[in-house]
């Protein structure tokens, strides 16, 4: 009897607003095998948001239920009472469907999925080319008000000095060159053994 093979784990984070979801979203549209990990979150959906495709929408307590049963391959609370996590639930059965894993997460996020599957899991670090530009498309994105950019601002600053500790490093500064990179990479990952 043919047993399935469980499928490998590609990691994509970044500073908001770096490009890192229309990268994965290309990916997964022009690649087989491939099942995006839906994440849980319990911030408020935006209009344009459904629930189970872009993220798992649950309460604040919930949330925290569920971090107290080990629930959580990673989680983090990116603002007061703003948590995201990636459910064990949610990557095994993906994974045991031949499938491999991709995973569009903060950077704590990343680097703690990637510390768990460890050579299973690609890590992609997708890199503004400037922090200038970063807050220019957070601007132009118009779906955080001055005061959450100036956050996103924060604290993508601090991200980038994580870059080293990726597996490799893409810089979205021309996007169809990224998305070049990008299948290149996976399809490299991929059919390694």
């Amino acid at each position: 009897m043919d047993t399935v093979q469980k499928g490998k784990l590609i990691i994509f984070s970044a500073p908001s607003g770096s490009g890192k979801t229309t990268l994965v979203r290309h990916l997964i549209s022009v690649m087989e095998k491939l099942s995006f990990s839906v994440s849980a979150a319990s911030r408020k959906k935006r209009p344009n948001e459904v629930d189970g495709k872009d993220y798992y929408f649950i309460s604040v307590d919930d949330f925290k239920s569920k971090i107290k049963k080990n629930k959580f391959v990673e989680w983090e609370e990116v603002y007061p009472d703003h948590f995201y996590g990636t459910l064990f639930s949610e990557v095994e059965r993906i994974r045991n469907e031949g499938k491999h894993v991709v995973f569009d997460v903060d950077v704590i996020g990343g680097l703690s999925i990637k510390k768990i599957y460890k050579d299973e899991a690609l890590a992609i670090f997708v890199k503004p080319p400037s922090v200038q530009e970063l807050k220019s498309r957070l601007i132009k994105r118009a779906s955080d008000d001055d005061d959450k950019i100036k956050l996103r601002i924060e604290k993508a600053e601090r991200e980038l000095s994580y870059e080293s500790d990726f597996d490799t490093v893409i810089i979205n500064d021309n996007l169809e060159l990224a998305k070049k990179e990008t299948i290149k990479l996976v399809n490299q990952f991929m059919q390694a053994k």
